[in-house]
Order: structure tokens, then sequence, then C-alpha cells
């Protein structure tokens, strides 16, 4: 958070780390291109609808876009030792963590990447999915990225970070879409994934992530996640704690329970 900053010039900021121009803003936010100058500019009010909209858009909270919270801060460090998350605070990614990132999201890109409506939303769901129902079955982190409650369905806010890195090492480009009349932002692989860094559960429970939500466009696998009790649980814009996988009713229970008497 920036304490100069008002809320036209932060969503400017924001648009512009996300490298997208007024005109592409405008159609995800359904509105004209002048209003997003207008909106930056200070000349137009931002209605509240615009505000959840905008939050899901750049993947941060409210509270972050009004200047009343920190955008959360993501570091690589060396250390083993991750700290919990909260909303804020400083995101430490160890090194184990960046390499089963940066393998998975190459293995996902690998089998479904090339699919006309697998862009950035797809792909936070799917890895919110293979995250969440690796912990449900197995009492263990994967990736353990953390996933704040956004309108759309959960957004891991270490995603970005991560994908500068692995553009700048030259193992993904991101491209940009046109899908039917949304623009959308897709990730190619430029290197095969080491998939020698993930366990044999690991990958079973991806493969079967890609292969029962794979299909599933924006709309539909946003839609899927707003029932997932972790989701539904979880006040807008904070992260989603795993331990509400517990919790979860069919058919998103990756395991069964026994009835208490």
């Amino acid at each position: 958070m920036r304490q100069t900053e008002t809320l036209g010039s932060r969503i400017r900021r924001l648009r512009e780390q996300a490298e997208l121009s007024q005109g592409q803003l405008a159609e995800r936010l359904e509105v004209t291109r002048p209003a997003v100058s207008q909106i930056e500019t200070e000349q137009r009010k931002v209605t509240a609808d615009e505000l959840v909209r905008l939050a899901d858009i750049f993947g941060v909270s409210c509270d972050v876009l009004l200047g009343l919270a920190r955008e959360p801060e993501v570091v690589f460090a060396k250390e083993s030792k991750r700290a919990e998350p909260e909303a804020g605070m400083r995101i430490s990614v160890p090194q184990k963590n960046l390499a089963k990132f940066r393998e998975v999201l190459l293995y996902v890109l690998s089998r479904v990447g090339a699919r006309h409506h697998v862009g950035e939303t797809v792909l936070y769901k799917l890895l919110y999915f293979i995250d969440f129902d690796y912990y449900e079955k197995h009492e263990e982190q994967l990736i353990g990225a953390t996933y704040i409650a956004n309108r759309f369905g959960p957004t891991p806010v270490e995603f970005r970070k991560v994908v500068e890195k692995m553009e700048q090492d030259g193992e993904l480009v991101r491209v940009r879409n046109q899908h039917f009349q949304y623009r959308q932002r897709k990730y190619l692989p430029l290197r095969d994934p080491d998939t020698s860094v993930l366990t044999g559960p690991e990958l079973e429970l991806i493969d079967d992530v890609l292969k029962r939500l794979g299909d599933m466009n924006a709309t539909a696998i946003s839609a899927w996640s707003h029932h997932d009790v972790p989701w539904l649980g979880t006040e807008p814009g904070k992260p989603i704690p795993y331990e509400a996988v517990f919790y979860r009713t069919a058919p998103y229970s990756q395991r069964e329970y026994p009835e208490e008497d």
C-alpha cells in the first residue's frame, strides 16, 4: 500500500503491472475505454460492482484496492520453512515450494495449456483444486500456495511472481489471445516439466484433477469453485485455510469420512 496513491492511481499502477491497456481493462470491466481513463484520473467514481470486478481482475482484495490493506508481498527465500500467510503480510516462498510450483505449472500447461479455453482464470482454479484436493487426501501440501477468496473463485497470490521468474528464466512465455469476446492471457511452456520432483501420488492426483476439470472454461470452473466449502467459508479477499477441506461435502470431498454416531 502506498499512502500517496489515490484509488485512480492505484488502479492505473495495477493495470500496468498486469500489462493491460486501458482498452483491455475496459473490455474486462465491461465499460468504455474513456470510462477507465476517467477512473484513473479521478474524474469518475468506481461503483461497488466495478470495485469487486477490479479486485478479481488484478487478483487482490477490495481492501487493497481501497488502500485499507497492504498488497501481499511475495519473496523467494532460501530457507525451507514457510511462514503462515496472513492478509497483507509478506509471503515467503521456500525454494522447495518454488520448484514444485514451477514443475506443476509446466506439467499442467503441457497437458491442457494448448486448449483454447485454458487461460489464467482456469489455471488459477486448476492449481487450487490440485493443492486442496491433495491436502484433503494426504494431509500434506503439494505446492502449498496461498489462495485468496475472490469473487470469481480462489486466486493463488504467488502465481504472478512465480510466472515472472519463470519467464525471466526462459521456462514459459505469456501471450494474449482472443477467446470469443474476451481477451485471454495464456501461458506457453518453453521446456518439458521435470517430473522427478513430483511423487507418484502427486502426479496421480494432478492427472485426476485435469481429467475431471480440464475441459471446463473459465465461467464453469469459477462457478464450480464457488460451491466448495473452503471458498464458501472464507471472507472475501482473505486467505483460504487449507484445513477447511475437511468440512467439504460431496461431490468435492476426496475421501470418505466415518459417520458420527
